[in-house]
């Protein structure tokens, strides 16, 4: 056994004290695949805390969720490649990966060169797993007598099998050439950048059985890595989608539930009494009750519900309501109304149009394809995927193109019966030379963004969206728009849209609101100064 560096010392007296041959309980005959990762974690020792020195006892929802995970096929092979679990604060969530990542590197899940990660936000939430990791392995000799445990690289190495462990950080370099046997994703909804995520997730593909778990509590950001595990897990759940490589379990008070009743604190917090009190819960409920800021981190973290520090402009339920699809050939030569909402050089630019007839809204996003890596980093949405649907048109260099978008803007009048284009005033100069220079009429309206043009475009659009009189067909940057956007209220009850309090672009859900204002209106193309009409 070579361990090494601190600690080294410690661990060589432990591993002095392994049986040499011993049968583990895992070894025993009739047991399941399931019921051997089982077998290995509880014969693990607590090492701090409520019951140490004895052996871990997992909890039923533990239990549950590791045979659904391990369970097999009639040929012993592993149905399920990615698992989920997301819960409450304080339900055992970085122990139970520990010994997960323990299983798969010197286990019954070990495999011959495996390689097992455990990737956290940051470095330091990275040492959680493998602090844990370590402290089992001095606390059992045959562990420390197999296994060399690098603390300064938080790297451990099986010598047995030539498996190796490393605890990874989403915030520093991304690694590549890895060959993922096990993956554990820890308080993903924290995660600065997705590029650690995609490449562990890929690098699976080399293995026969590979498995990647997440756990943690919700992220308040529906286009969230962590949110597109919770809602996948949901159409799965509910039968609309059907996939046995993938498991989720998601433990969450209801949106529909008070969270301030006891009796639904259960059903966010399985340990419940265990590893977190009720009387401590309740304390963070009294508080949040009695100060609004403390609320969102009591649903979120206690309640593990997708709310946001801010209070949001939209309600999720209500956008997603209006979520129906449309037939996009129905739609050329109908009655439409647009917003425009111009980006700076480098920033995101929509057109959205609005048809009252059907209700049916459809958006335009323009961003510039160079640069466009960075921004997928900063924004934390996948820019590279949506330019690649088509849901977003990258246009040539640095800057955005505003004869590209002239010349998308001329098919967009040939198409459709457009009736009104309301703009911010910001950023129009240039294009309005380039549409002229291109020959392109459009009915342009100034639209004003202070509370006296805003509010009623707000009006407008918020009794369609509750009415269910729009249908957007879920398009996923409009609704991630949609879900960054804040208010702002003046004292008269007017609102607008806060484009600095906003938690991210709210480019497409501006001109959403402009389209509606100006639909509202009715007032088509106004000819009072020049080509523009002007709304104060």
């Amino acid at each position: 056994m070579g361990a090494r560096g601190p600690g080294a010392k410690r661990q060589r007296q432990v591993a002095a004290q392994a049986v040499p041959d011993a049968i583990q309980p895992w070894e025993a005959e009739d047991l399941t695949r399931a019921e051997r990762v089982i077998a290995f974690i509880e014969s693990l020792p607590i090492t701090k805390g409520f019951g140490a020195g004895e052996n871990i006892k997992l909890l039923p929802f533990q239990r549950d969720w590791i045979m659904a995970i391990y369970a097999t096929d009639d040929d012993g092979k592993r149905r399920v490649r990615t698992g989920l679990m997301s819960v409450a604060r304080g339900q055992g969530k970085t122990v139970l990966a520990a010994m997960l990542c323990l299983c798969h590197l010197c286990g019954p899940e070990a495999e011959q060169r495996g390689e097992c990660y455990s990737a956290a936000a940051t470095q330091g939430q990275a040492s959680l797993i493998f602090a844990e990791m370590e402290a089992v392995i001095l606390s059992t000799p045959w562990m420390a007598a197999r296994l060399n445990v690098q603390r300064f690289h938080k790297r451990i190495e099986d010598e047995e099998t030539g498996s190796v462990y490393r605890a990874l950080a989403s915030d520093g370099a991304a690694i590549h050439g890895t060959a993922s046997s096990f993956i554990v994703c820890d308080e993903l909804a924290q995660w600065k950048k997705r590029e650690l995520f995609d490449v562990l997730r890929t690098s699976m593909g080399k293995r026969a059985e590979p498995l990647m778990l997440a756990i943690g509590t919700q992220s308040p950001n529906p286009l969230n890595i962590m949110s597109e595990l919770v809602d996948y897990a949901g159409r799965i759940n509910s039968g609309e989608v059907e996939d046995a490589s993938f498991h989720g379990a998601v433990y969450a008070v209801p949106d529909d539930a008070d969270p301030y009743d006891p009796e639904n604190w259960k059903l966010a917090n399985p340990a419940l009494g265990i590893f977190v009190s009720a009387e401590q819960i309740a304390d963070e409920a009294d508080r949040a009750q009695r100060m609004p800021t403390f609320e969102p981190a009591f649903l979120n973290l206690h309640c593990n519900m997708r709310v946001d520090a801010e209070p949001k402009a939209i309600n999720p339920a209500e956008w997603d309501a209006c979520g129906e699809t449309f037939d996009l050939e129905a739609l050329r030569g109908r009655k439409c109304y647009a917003g425009l909402d111009l980006a700076a050089v480098r920033d995101l630019a929509a057109l959205v149009l609005y048809f009252p007839d059907s209700g049916a809204v459809l958006p335009y996003f323009w961003c510039p394809k160079a640069g466009i890596d960075r921004k997928e980093e900063i924004d934390r949405v996948p820019y590279r995927t949506w330019a690649k649907q088509g849901l977003i048109e990258a246009t040539p260099g640095a800057a955005i193109d505003k004869r590209f978008i002239a010349r998308r803007l001329a098919e967009i009048v040939a198409a459709y019966d457009l009736r009104g284009v309301a703009f911010d005033r910001y950023a129009i100069e240039d294009l309005k030379v380039i549409l002229d220079g291109e020959g392109v009429n459009l009915p342009l309206e100034a639209w004003g963004q202070g509370y006296v043009s805003m509010g009623p475009a707000v009006d407008a659009f918020e009794a369609l969206m509750l009415k269910g009189e729009l249908c957007h067909a879920m398009h996923p940057v409009l609704r991630w728009n949609a879900s960054n956007m804040i208010y702002d209220t003046d004292p008269a009850g007017l609102r607008k849209p806060n484009k600095s309090r906003s938690i991210d672009r709210i480019d497409g859900m501006a001109a959403l609101l402009m389209a509606c204002g100006i639909a509202a209106r009715d007032s088509g193309p106004h000819i009072l100064k020049g080509d523009v009409a002007f709304v104060l």
